[in-house]
């Protein structure tokens, strides 16, 4: 058990222990979260460039498998693995990078959907990446349908000429917060309650939902200011309640993607494979600063790999967190590791002096979807610790 305030004891590593890098196991793994772990905004936590001098050899190599894993989403792997590479003084390739849209990739079953797409950053460029052939904006909706964004009274144009008619639209993507949330609010409500075809009154009855896949579940992240700052969920949770509020019923995800699902823990041990010559790893060391994040989601995968010899397919529903497995997902990705050990790092969300983000444990606050079902136990980081280079001295001191 652990409690507020109480940082875990760790031993700094010696130079006896950094020269024995070279005879690292490869039966070891570590997955490192980014924002509040690595770096906060643009700049970099200066323990975050320490930790890597002691994971490097002298050619300044990772000597370990190492996989990057955020809940970012408005990038490709490509720019985060450059950020991360010179923020961080070390090479890091796009194959060790794990966004929260990254499985994506691996959900071939709406590949050939018309799909709408909301965030930021180049959501085109990303959905073609992730191999979604055919891409529609919220840009694109407003331009073609002038008349539905309505907020702003004043900012509203319409076309003298009504545009040709768009293809009803088969499936959503929610890639990360968007910039103005009031518009995307009002069309993707105007898309799901018209079955696709936003142009068209509201049926009376709301339709069988159009398949939503969600990325990035984080309700606050840390980037340079003092507090932590609204994430993703915070609008996802704006967008369960309007549309609640509207039709009587809850919003059904086809997959919640991004910490803590369980299959982008199960994604990122695959890449962990990728980066060690295709051999598994035998124990993970999941790094984070959100607790109900990456240290439930962590527990949560770790309870899946102790479990899952023995477990049915309904007890793999349960262990999900979500009771339901996502259609699409379709490679089988078999988890190997015996162990995922959660380690919680205090410099980004989780603060040990703060009542509002780290006194929740109990379960009184769960700051997580409605798919997410809430136990205490998976919010308990194996250890907590100073910062990343005190969790990288304290696998160190393990092997």
């Amino acid at each position: 058990m652990w409690s507020r305030g109480l940082l875990q004891v760790t031993r700094r590593a010696s130079t006896a222990g950094k020269q024995s890098l070279a005879h690292l196991s490869s039966q070891v793994g570590l997955l490192l979260d980014v924002d509040g772990v690595l770096v906060r905004g643009g700049s970099v936590i200066p323990a975050a460039r320490r930790a890597f001098r002691k994971l490097v050899d002298r050619n300044n190599i990772l000597q370990f498998p190492v996989v990057f894993v955020t809940n970012a989403g408005s990038c490709r792997a490509r720019d985060k693995a450059e950020q991360l590479s010179r923020l961080l003084d070390v090479q890091v390739a796009p194959e060790q990078v794990v966004l929260s849209h990254s499985p994506l990739q691996l959900m071939s079953r709406f590949h050939d959907n018309r799909v709408l797409v909301s965030g930021q950053g180049p959501v085109v460029a990303i959905a073609h990446s992730l191999g979604f052939k055919n891409v529609v904006t919220i840009e694109d909706l407003k331009e073609q349908y002038p008349l539905l964004d309505m907020v702003e009274h004043k900012r509203v144009k319409p076309s003298p000429h009504r545009q040709q008619k768009f293809p009803r639209i088969e499936a959503i993507i929610l890639f990360g917060e968007p910039i103005r949330w009031e518009t995307n609010l009002q069309l993707l409500i105007d898309v799901l309650l018209t079955n696709g075809c936003p142009d068209l009154p509201y049926e009376p009855q709301p339709p069988q939902q159009l398949p939503v896949l969600a990325c990035n579940m984080d309700l606050v992240w840390m980037a340079e200011a003092p507090s932590p700052r609204f994430g993703h969920g915070i609008f996802l949770l704006c967008l369960e309640s309007v549309y609640r509020k509207i039709t009587g019923l809850e919003l059904k995800y086809e997959a919640l993607l991004g910490k803590p699902s369980l299959l982008t823990y199960q994604y990122a041990e695959h890449v962990l494979r990728q980066q060690n010559q295709n051999q598994s790893v035998s124990t993970i060391y999941a790094v984070g600063d959100n607790l109900m994040t990456d240290v439930f989601g962590a527990n949560l995968y770790n309870r899946s790999l102790t479990c899952r010899a023995t477990t049915t397919t309904q007890s793999r529903l349960v262990s999900n967190g979500t009771g339901a497995e996502p259609a699409g997902f379709d490679a089988d990705f078999a988890m190997a590791a015996a162990e995922c050990r959660s380690i919680l790092v205090c410099t980004g969300v989780y603060n040990p002096d703060s009542l509002l983000l780290s006194n929740n444990v109990a379960g009184t606050v769960f700051q997580g979807q409605n798919d997410l079902v809430l136990d205490p136990e998976l919010l308990e980081p194996r250890h907590v610790v100073a910062d990343v280079e005190a969790a990288v001295d304290l696998l160190l001191a393990d092997l």
